[in-house]
């Protein structure tokens, strides 16, 4: 197991344009809805994969039913129970993702180790609204 460092989470935020949030919820109050609030304010191009929601639209973005119709893909960002997590990882793995990103209490080793060895960057147990605080990135991704 190899756990992503500083200087890879900074790169990997800096870098990635498009974000699949699988799990995004239409209800204000649940952690997915404000993460996608923030990667859209940071400048992200980021849709919102549920499948109980297509067509209706979050924070302005409209939502898809399945990581495919979500694609090219630079990162998938999973808020899902760490028991549904690998099969979204395999996915990414399948559609070309660059990376995954499980969410704080998001854990699953195996996917993880899956992902890795077809060569994508994996994060894991963590939130990027807290790792882009914590590392002071700018307001923005390109400035």
């Amino acid at each position: 197991m190899t756990e992503a460092d500083d200087a890879t989470i900074q790169a990997l935020l800096l870098a990635t344009g498009r974000i699949a949030v699988v799990g995004t919820s239409d209800r204000p109050d649940r952690p997915s809805h404000g993460v996608f609030g923030f990667l859209l304010a940071r400048g992200y191009d980021a849709t919102p994969v549920n499948p109980t929601l297509p067509g209706k639209a979050i924070q302005g973005r409209a939502v898809v039913a399945s990581l495919a119709e979500a694609q090219p893909l630079d990162m998938v960002d999973v808020f899902r129970r760490s028991a549904e997590a690998g099969a979204v990882v395999d996915e990414a793995i399948a559609l070309g993702a660059k990376s995954v990103w499980l969410q704080l209490g998001v854990i699953d080793q195996a996917a993880a180790v899956r992902a890795r060895a077809a060569g994508l960057i994996v994060v894991m147990d963590r939130c990027p609204v807290i790792e882009w605080r914590r590392l002071g990135l700018p307001a923005r991704i390109g400035t």
